[in-house]
């Protein structure tokens, strides 16, 4: 117990000496800092007393690793498409700060799409591309892995339509860290310096209240935008529901129908005032983006976050969920993907895998566990999806086990009495077929959707692959490393630094070798590596 009394000993040093700076800035009143002392404290208490580094009072949703499906009972795969890339960021911040990240907070999905892939765009028009390729599962050298891989139309410089942006900037007590508002602060400055002086931006805050700080402006005017960031301060309880509503307010009242409008909210996710329930701002958002007005949502800081909540209002307002944790993250999302974060090119973007039976004995979709549909709803034009934006990449994988050896796998269950299938082969006509894609997508401001539909054929499984799919792969078996996932097969710490080291390529930005410090990161801290 003496290491309790030294993590309970030291908040109250800090708000001894960080009180009078804090209340003489006009930021924090005593009592509010030494709440949210007080409350860090408790998270690094519960963390030592429990030796379980990761144990958080953040907030995620549970997540069960899909199975395995005999293809014969299960033919038909449905998902939403997922361009998030928060999950990658908030690893990073958990690894980066000495912990292994909640396994909720591990999405595969979107540590694989964190990074660039040089897949071909479209050249027929289309929206996005739609790319497949196929080869031994390297985590289980009997089983196949297919990559199932879109890539978004993208703009030409100078061609993005104009914006009309509604930052909504969460300016409560719990955003005075350095991490949190100072970086958003950042983040923002960084995003109007690249937007255009036809793009317009207002900017409203919410703490206790929700009020303007800044009406929609143009950038021409970039200078007064700036001013109006700089000078904000954390202070005061967590009005969010209140701020959504004004911040779409604005949104509406200067929409403009020949260009992007979108409301950006920023915060560190405690909604405590105002519409605090989920399901009520959720109605909020889905309501406001059938007008036209989407919802991108950036996280920052830990402590109380509620990334549930901010994921599912990105998703139902049509938008994107990032976390900034550094400003390069922010240079990431603001930087090179900017048309990304701003533009979609396609809404309710579904995608639904038939799997061949005589050529798959079983499947695995690897992540998406948050986005997985019923068959049926693949049809279905009512129900919501994923978008893609301009230049985005989707990459999913499917874990294959080759027909006959399912059993070893899988548990078998009773036999039907009233309604067995009956014995009847797969057409010849599709032999050499190994699944059929298929997507729907919805172009912007259309109600019908649209299919593209193709086979992936037996001949293309291949002994080599590219760079690109290696280094997909390893960053969805790091997933399954951090999740501790029942599927992992052989994958370690040293099978995912072969795999990404032997697959960097070009690495533009750096990303990729960013990732092998991570994981080497990772491998320290993971009880289960013994030197």
């Amino acid at each position: 117990m003496k290491g309790t009394y030294v993590f309970r000993l030291v908040p109250v040093l800090l708000l001894a000496a960080g009180c009078s700076a804090y209340q003489s800035r006009g930021a924090y009143s005593p009592a509010a800092y030494g709440g949210f002392a007080l409350r860090e404290a408790e998270y690094w208490l519960d963390a030592a007393e429990t030796e379980d580094a990761g144990f958080t009072t953040d907030e995620f949703d549970h997540i069960v690793d899909n199975p395995f499906l005999r293809a014969a009972d299960h033919p038909l795969s449905t998902f939403s498409i997922d361009v998030d890339t928060a999950g990658y960021a908030i690893a990073r911040y958990f690894i980066n700060n000495g912990m292994l990240p909640p396994k909720s907070s591990v999405r595969i999905e979107e540590l694989v799409n964190y990074f660039d892939y040089d897949y071909p765009p479209p050249r027929d028009g289309s929206p996005f591309a739609v790319h497949a390729e196929t080869a031994e599962c390297p985590w289980n050298r009997d089983h196949l892995l297919t990559r199932i891989a879109l890539k978004g139309r993208e703009f030409p410089a100078g061609a993005r339509p104009r914006v009309n942006l509604v930052f909504l900037l969460d300016v409560s007590g719990s955003m005075d860290q350095p991490d949190k508002l100072p970086l958003v602060k950042s983040s923002m400055e960084m995003l109007v310096d690249r937007l255009g002086g036809d793009d317009r931006v207002a900017v409203c805050v919410y703490a206790g209240a929700a009020g303007t700080v800044l009406p929609p402006t143009g950038c021409g005017d970039k200078p007064r935008i700036m001013r109006a960031l700089r000078k904000l301060s954390a202070g005061g309880s967590t009005a969010g529901g209140a701020g959504i509503q004004l911040a779409y307010k604005l949104a509406e009242e200067y929409f403009d129908p020949q260009g992007i409008n979108r409301v950006i909210l920023c915060t560190d996710g405690d909604f405590n005032v105002g519409i605090s329930n989920r399901s009520d701002l959720v109605d909020l958002v889905v309501q406001k983006a059938q007008s036209g007005v989407y919802l991108t949502v950036l996280g920052f800081g830990m402590g109380n976050y509620r990334d549930g909540t901010l994921k599912q209002l990105a998703s139902k307002g049509n938008g994107n969920y990032g976390y900034i944790d550094t400003i390069e993250e922010a240079e990431k999302l603001f930087g090179d993907q900017l048309n990304g974060t701003l533009v979609t090119i396609a809404r309710d973007v579904k995608i639904q895998l038939e799997f061949n039976p005589a050529a798959v004995g079983a499947y695995r979709l690897l992540g998406y566990e948050n986005r997985i549909m019923r068959a049926e709803e693949f049809n279905d034009d009512t129900v919501d999806a994923g978008d893609i934006g301009a230049g985005h990449a989707v990459t999913a994988f499917y874990e294959l086990i080759p027909p006959g050896k399912e059993a070893d796998t899988l548990p078998r269950a009773d036999p039907l009495k009233y309604s067995a299938p009956p014995d009847i082969p797969p057409s010849a006509a599709y032999a050499d077929e190994l699944l059929t894609v298929k997507i729907r997508y919805k172009l912007p401001g259309e109600t019908a959707s649209s299919l593209l539909s193709f086979p992936v054929e037996t001949a293309s499984v291949r002994a080599g692959v590219s760079p690109d799919f290696t280094f997909a792969a390893s960053a969805a078996a790091f997933g399954m490393l951090l999740r501790e996932s029942p599927y992992g097969g052989n994958a370690g710490f040293d099978m995912v630094l072969a795999m990404a080291e032997s697959s960097l390529g070009e690495d533009r930005f750096g990303y990729r070798r960013r990732f092998l410090d991570l994981v080497k990161k990772a491998k320290s801290l993971d009880r289960r590596v013994v030197d």
